[in-house]
């Protein structure tokens, strides 16, 4: 396994110093961008102040995004299964027809 390395994420004019494996770098600093712009949004839109409610808004963003994106991925899924299976089933139907 290869060592940790200390990866500077800037997110709301912040730095942090993160620690994470060499070949998550990229999917960290992503994620940072993401967080980043999320939190720059709420607070350009100015609803919202204060630093830790902003970060609480867009991490209830961010995972509504997760979660919503998940059940439709989900739902495609089944349809793709269901399309499958009636396939199959067609298949099966035309073997038993020609083997007659």
């Amino acid at each position: 396994m290869s060592q940790p390395l200390t990866v500077t994420l800037r997110i709301l004019d912040k730095e942090y110093q993160v620690a994470c494996p060499p070949e998550e770098r990229y999917n960290l600093e992503e994620a940072a961008r993401h967080l980043d712009a999320t939190m720059r949004d709420i607070r350009n839109r100015g609803k919202v102040v204060g630093l830790e409610r902003i970060a609480v808004m867009a991490a209830l963003n961010i995972s509504h995004e997760m979660l919503t994106g998940n059940r439709k991925q989900s739902q495609v899924l089944g349809d793709q299964q269901q399309q499958i299976s009636d396939l199959v089933d067609r298949l099966d139907q035309a073997l038993a027809r020609s083997r007659e």
